[in-house]
């Protein structure tokens, strides 16, 4: 069994293939928290220690007690209000207007299967076999708040998703202004911060902060996950390395406002939150009503970051995307943005695709400025029909031409915007974020619109299945351009304002069900200019997320290199690009920017009639290469040969099948040197008692050999040049 209940012991425990985390009821009723790391057996709780400490208070029923403390014991989810001075995962204002809840035990029980959050993504299995689920209910008696724990376990994957529901089932309203998803507390404190940070066109970079004795805190308060923070964070011993060491990792399945904290406390414990943010949240709750927290999927690994990473990777493609390109190969795309920006026309489009279509292209994307009054991005947001003087017709005929060029046909959509000069604007002022009195902030020059509001929603909805029902778009790319401010909901009925937030990210989510159910068979791609809505939660709904609008082979190997830690290749939306490059100036060669976008979704994002004729002859090469590649990319577990922040010459990441039997080096140069050192990529993940041939040369060497001792990178006479080899097993 992956869970076992002890009722004598009072211990609860959950293991998964490699893991095991307890916990067990204190003797006042608390859910302590005991182990969480490499499996093992036996009653972990002589860990505990009860000391009398200074300063540290003690729960009236401990009566004589001193030793009982709710400041220095690990607890499964920390309140604030009753004694524990640290930060916490639950906080309560009640309905008299104080901050206080103390949840004790109530009860438990197993079921078969995964649990699942109403209005929320969550990991799910194809059958109930798959994992188990434990409830732990815990109330407050005076309050009448009661939390039910869940903890999901999928034993293969080594992966233990916990999620919270809070109820109010006493007669007062009470306010919930901070509700964590997971909280974790390790009775020591060696660790490591392992973080990703950002900023627009440069997401992901990776971090690594010792502990000390304050609170680390990464979130966001924009009304998206963010480029500026991922809610995806690691925990490791200071010793751990990609293929050694203790690691844990956290990642949430939300896509707003989260906070992540890592604390060292007083007695140089370690405790660990992950959930929704507590700026402007003040979740009202009245009696009979419930809350529940987004998800977060936890994972411990023994043996290194890289096969944390690929537990994440797993869970992703399995267990949290859906949909008809869960496991599809995705069509390999031109987006006319890069190309065209507004300046375009249907016939225009057409010669885009004309020529794509020769080269071997499955797809052309139709990006910003087909509806509306839409030159440029000061108008026309919010209106979604079609602009038939721009596209010189109806749209279906241009979606016509190109799907007889034996094309797919996407386009480009930014659901949750309005400008102010736009028909739906001059309508529906009251369907943007606004507050009254006031001037709001612009960005991009547009609005927020109200997603909150099921209205709102429904009115964008009914516009663009206006749109979509007639031209049946293979893809959509669904992006989202700016931070929310100015948050007032005209539409808020009773709720106070402190609610919105959530409520907005629960009206995309929504948007996004409905339109998937519409239209099975598209493939949704999820953006917010670029990485800035990167998330497991988006995931759920959008089997790929636009990485970065950051196109530069050599800043994305940096982007892409932190995305792998927390999320799957399959994933990465990633596109060769015109050079000089549109963001940075950089000129790569075409073969340097193929061999990045292949780590990804891989497409093109220029006009391939400006290329050159030499460069169109290798994009055929490469779109057929990438075909050929595709399933070891993409289901092939992936490994990271360097990091490109350490090494400035090179960067190196690779790709073995399940089998072992096939793999695939790709190698870029960060830098070029006069009389240069010879430089080695050791491989990973062979098979070290056999041999591999390189296709490209013949040579044949032991799976030892290439993983102890490397390949020798061959010199490169240009700048920024690359170089990939395959492998197959002899």
């Amino acid at each position: 069994m992956a869970i076992i209940i002890e009722k004598e012991k009072k211990l609860i425990t959950l293991h998964t293939r490699n893991t095991t985390y307890q916990m067990m009821i204190g003797k006042l009723g608390h859910l302590l928290h005991l182990y969480y790391g490499k499996r093992l057996e036996g009653d972990m709780s002589y860990l505990l220690t009860y000391y009398d400490r200074g300063f540290s208070g003690n729960p009236y029923d401990a009566e004589a007690d001193r030793t009982y403390s709710m400041d220095a014991l690990p607890q499964e989810y920390a309140c604030y209000g009753n004694g524990d001075f640290r930060s916490t995962a639950l906080r309560i204002k009640n309905g008299d207007g104080t901050y206080s809840v103390d949840l004790r035990y109530v009860s438990c029980e197993i079921k078969k299967g995964k649990y699942r959050l109403p209005q929320l993504p969550a990991t799910y299995v194809e059958s109930e076999e798959e994992a188990e689920t434990l409830e732990v209910i815990l109330e407050d008696c005076h309050s009448g708040c009661q939390v039910t724990l869940y903890y999901g376990v999928l034993e293969e994957l080594d992966v233990i998703t916990r999620a919270a529901r809070i109820e109010n089932k006493g007669g007062q309203t009470f306010y919930i202004e901070k509700a964590a998803s997971v909280c974790l507390d390790f009775m020591e404190g060696q660790y490591d911060f392992i973080h990703f940070h950002g900023r627009h066109g440069m997401e992901r970079l990776f971090e690594r902060c010792s502990l000390a004795h304050n609170d680390q805190t990464i979130g966001s308060i924009r009304g998206t996950s963010s480029h500026q923070h991922n809610p995806f964070f690691m925990v490791a011993e200071p010793s751990a390395t990609e293929d050694h060491g203790n690691c844990y990792g956290f990642s949430l399945l939300y896509s707003g406002n989260f906070k992540g904290e890592v604390a060292l406390d007083q007695y140089e414990q370690t405790r660990i939150l992950l959930g929704l943010s507590d700026e402007m949240f003040s979740y009202e709750l009245r009696s009979g009503e419930a809350f529940y927290t987004p998800e977060a999927a936890l994972s411990f690994s023994g043996d290194g970051m890289t096969s944390l990473s690929q537990n994440y990777h797993q869970l992703i493609r399995k267990h949290i995307c859906r949909g008809n390109y869960k496991e599809k190969r995705r069509p390999i795309l031109i987006n006319n943005w890069e190309a065209t920006y507004f300046d375009f026309t249907g016939e225009k489009l057409i010669q885009i695709a004309k020529q794509a279509a020769e080269l071997g292209v499955e797809m052309l994307v139709l990006d910003d400025g087909w509806f509306g009054k839409r030159d440029d991005d000061f108008s026309g947001l919010g209106d979604w029909f079609v602009n038939e003087e721009k596209m010189g017709g109806k749209l279906i005929e241009t979606v016509s031409q190109i799907r007889e060029m034996g094309m797919k046909f996407g386009i480009w959509i930014e659901p949750e915007m309005v400008s102010e000069d736009s028909e739906l604007y001059r309508k529906h002022p009251d369907w943007a974020f606004t507050i009254p009195e006031r001037k709001p902030v612009r960005a991009r020059h547009q609005l927020v619109l109200d997603f909150s509001r099921r209205e709102v929603v429904d009115g964008i909805l009914e516009q663009l299945f206006k749109v979509l029902d007639e031209v049946r778009p293979d893809y959509v790319k669904m992006d989202m351009n700016r931070h929310l401010t100015d948050i007032y909901s005209l539409g808020a009925a009773y709720q106070n304002q402190g609610m919105i937030m959530h409520k907005y990210v629960l009206g995309v989510y929504d948007f996004l069900e409905r339109l998937q159910a519409r239209y099975p068979e598209m493939l949704i791609e999820g953006c917010s200019g670029g990485g800035g809505r990167f998330d497991a939660g988006m995931l759920y709904y959008t089997p790929q997320i636009w990485c970065s609008d950051n196109t530069d082979a050599i800043e994305r190997t940096k982007i892409q290199y932190g995305t792998s830690f927390g999320y799957p290749i399959s994933t990465v939306g990633s596109h060769v690009s015109a050079v000089p490059n549109h963001q940075t100036g950089r000129t790569t060669p075409i073969e340097t920017r193929a061999v990045v976008a292949m780590s990804g979704s891989f497409g093109y994002e220029l006009d391939l009639n400006l290329i050159t004729p030499e460069e169109k002859e290798a994009v055929k090469v490469q779109i057929e290469r990438f075909k050929k590649d595709w399933p070891l990319i993409h289901n092939g577990r992936y490994y990271r040969l360097n990091s490109p922040f350490k090494q400035h010459y090179f960067t190196a990441w690779g790709y073995v099948s399940e089998e072992k039997d096939k793999a695939l080096v790709s190698v870029v140069t960060l830098d070029t040197q006069c009389n240069p050192a010879t430089y080695y990529v050791k491989l990973k993940g062979l098979d070290l008692e056999t041999s591999y041939k390189v296709e490209e040369t013949g040579s044949i060497y032991s799976g030892a050999a290439l993983m102890y001792a490397g390949l020798p990178i061959p010199r490169m006479k240009d700048e920024y040049e690359s170089w990939q080899v395959h492998l197959t097993q002899v």
